[in-house]
């Protein structure tokens, strides 16, 4: 779904106007990391396992965790995910940014697609919780890209920051 110009978003009724919003915050995090050099990307600013690499990683995970196993009842290592969230922050050796942006936008096509016919009444029945119905996983989807967004927009700062020769 393109994200619709800002006077258009008014006119959508729910379901498209919460799936623009989730696309905004897509967009945001896909290029959180554009300019940045691999060590910039992969820089650890937190005590957590959080870094702006990691953080699209993690997004990646979201979109297959909410949209290939809720959506399907497929187990997360079916799917070859990691088992918990924490995990999929992890940098192997050959994740770069362009290879975690491609997985990301493929994780994105595919949540599109699975969504492609549904409405929010509709129901995954593959989530651990037991079936939701897909407005849930839209909002959680909606508040989790958003969180994440605030915290890739700290870290680029501290980043480009960092990039400043001090005026001391």
């Amino acid at each position: 779904m393109a994200t619709p110009d800002s006077a258009d978003i008014y006119s959508l009724d729910d379901h498209s106007m919460i799936q623009a919003f989730i696309d905004e915050h897509r967009q945001i995090l896909m290029t959180c990391l554009d300019g940045l050099s691999e060590s910039e990307a992969r820089a650890k600013l937190v005590d957590s396992k959080t870094t702006l690499l990691g953080l699209v990683k993690h997004a990646t995970f979201v979109e297959r965790v909410w949209f290939g196993e809720a959506a399907t009842g497929t187990s997360r290592s079916d799917l070859g995910l990691v088992a918990t969230p924490d995990e999929s922050f992890v940098l192997e050796a050959s994740d770069t940014i362009e290879s975690i942006q491609h997985s990301y936008a493929r994780a994105i096509e595919e949540s599109r697609q699975v969504l492609k016919g549904k409405t929010g009444d509709d129901i995954f029945p593959g989530n651990r919780r037991g079936p939701l119905p897909v407005r849930w996983v839209l909002l959680h989807m909606l508040r989790e890209l958003a969180q994440h967004c605030g915290h890739a927009d700290i870290l680029r700062e501290q980043i480009l920051a960092a990039r400043k020769p001090s005026a001391s």
